[in-house]
């Protein structure tokens, strides 16, 4: 439990914010230099696809021993100076098998964009007339309350003799 939550302190400063700061300073750096840039948004990329497939895949890989700590490494790996593995395993890996599959990798992109976009639509119309109904519920709720307190006749008074 312990081991755990200091995996996941150290993955959080040494895996995002760390390169994230790294990153930042080559942004502003002037002259900027262009391998530089290259180089973090290689590790960038490579970090949104590890992180998509670990939100997939985490009900099977979660539970592992050292998991956390593994990750780690291999944050840590991906951008530290000596190893240079962001440039390795994106030049390696990830670019051949994207350039392979690049038509049918946009294609499913936009056809997901385009099922998306239809997906709000359909939930942009169906809250826009919940809210509709329900507002007119609440309307016509109101209203017979009014009606009701309005109808029924005042309490007598008492004389006084």
């Amino acid at each position: 439990m312990l081991g755990d939550l200091l995996a996941r302190f150290l993955l959080m400063i040494f895996g995002y914010a760390y390169p994230a700061f790294q990153c930042y300073e080559a942004v502003v750096k002037s002259p900027v230099q262009v391998e530089e840039l290259r180089y973090w948004c290689q590790f960038w990329i490579i970090v949104a696809i590890l992180t998509t497939v670990e939100r997939i895949t985490d009900a099977f890989v979660g539970w592992f021993p050292m998991y956390g700590e593994f990750k780690l490494a291999l944050f840590i790996y991906l951008w530290h100076p000596n190893t240079l593995g962001s440039g390795y395993v994106f030049n390696t890996l990830l670019r051949p098998l994207v350039d392979k599959n690049d038509k049918d990798i946009e294609k499913m992109l936009l056809d997901l964009r385009a099922k998306a976009w239809e997906l709000a639509i359909f939930y942009w119309n169906n809250c826009t007339e919940l809210s509709q109904s329900a507002l007119l519920r609440v309307v016509n709720y109101i209203a017979s309350q009014r009606q009701t307190l309005g109808s029924t006749p005042a309490p007598p008074s008492k004389k006084q003799t």
